[in-house]
């Protein structure tokens, strides 16, 4: 009989597993990379895809032969679908559309009335681009509404807040096209037609129950 002592040798497969889970010099330096974006962009004020572009150009000329099993496992479709959005969203703060329904809400007479519609106009352009970019295109659009006193500033603010982030899920917003994209389901098309359904509830439902319960008590 042999006796073999210390800790036992690892097999292929978990040579594999550790090599896949643990730190390497190429994440340390990815890792180090998203956290330059970061400063880059929100304290230097460095346009974030020349930022990114950079130190992704870094990253391939470090390991040149590692960037093709990334490349196939992006979605690109999520990416296109974004793009395209996100595109749509400025041809109509170029041309004016989101103004115009701005002024026409605001011209109603009903301040409690205005408010709940832009609740739901919020909601409806933050599901199809960016929450933060819908609130600073809403929020001086409404000025003239807040001006008139009859609506309570916090409230409205709060309720406008919360009608924007709540359909961040959306596969068409920015956050949620993340989600889809690193979902590991075994059917994607199904999983993205259930994100399509739950945001139209909260589209549906969620801009009323701000008005409801944030919008009226601050403005009585």
């Amino acid at each position: 009989m042999v006796v073999t002592t210390g800790a036992p040798q690892p097999t292929p497969d978990r040579l594999e597993e550790v090599e896949s889970t643990g730190f390497t010099p190429l994440r340390v330096l990815t890792l180090l990379g998203m956290v330059a974006l970061l400063i880059g962009s929100a304290v230097f004020q460095i346009d974030v895809g020349v930022c990114s572009m950079v130190i992704a150009a870094i990253l391939l000329v470090l390991a040149p032969h590692k960037h093709k099993p990334a490349v196939n496992n992006v979605t690109w479709s999520a990416v296109l679908l974004v793009c395209g959005m996100l595109t749509y969203m400025s041809v109509l703060k170029a041309n004016g559309t989101l103004e115009f329904l701005g002024d026409a809400a605001a011209s109603l007479g009903s301040p409690l009335l205005t408010a709940l519609i832009l609740c739901y106009a919020v909601a409806a352009v933050s599901a199809v681009g960016s929450s933060i970019g819908t609130l600073g295109i809403v929020l001086p659009l409404a000025a003239p509404l807040l001006m008139m006193g009859e609506v309570g500033l916090i409230g409205f603010v709060a309720a406008v807040s919360f009608s924007a982030v709540i359909v961040d899920v959306s596969p068409l917003s920015s956050n949620g096209v993340m989600v889809l994209a690193n979902a590991q389901v075994p059917d994607r098309d199904k999983f993205q037609r259930a994100l399509f359904k739950y945001t139209g509830y909260i589209v549906l439902v969620a801009p009323i129950l701000a008005w409801l319960f944030v919008v009226l008590p601050t403005s009585m």
